[in-house]
């Protein structure tokens, strides 16, 4: 399965972290159970691509740990986070990420998933990617 994962720059550049292998956990922290919650496995692709970017990067999820809120504290633990992420969330999703890649830019075509979708699961990349 296929993912994408929009960032956000104001977090300064989380791609190239990835990349580097600084970044190895990919957070997402939601007030609904959102994708990717209950939607991501360990094998799953994940394309990176920053707002407003075309996608530029994929790694794979080696493994998959998710937290609701009276668990947040399990999950700071195993991942170090600012508060300010956890304020008014009530769902953490974790992704240890392993073989991050850099690759060929492409665009993508985000119709019908919502023009402030944050994360996209795709099926297939090649259904989304625009030439």
């Amino acid at each position: 399965m296929d993912h994408v994962a929009i960032m956000n720059k104001k977090f300064g550049d989380l791609i190239a972290k990835i990349l580097s292998g600084e970044k190895k956990i990919e957070s997402r922290w939601s007030k609904n159970k959102i994708a990717p919650w209950n939607r991501v496995k360990r094998g799953d692709r994940i394309y990176f691509k920053d707002s407003g970017g075309p996608v530029i990067a994929v790694a794979e999820i080696e493994k998959v740990r998710q937290f609701e809120k009276k668990d947040f504290d399990k999950a700071r633990e195993l991942f170090s986070v600012p508060d300010a992420w956890t304020k008014g969330k009530n769902y953490c999703v974790l992704m240890w990420l392993k073989n991050p890649k850099k690759i060929r830019s492409f665009k993508i075509n985000k119709f019908g998933f919502g023009s402030v979708a944050a994360w996209l699961r795709t099926g297939d990349i090649e259904k989304i990617k625009v030439d």
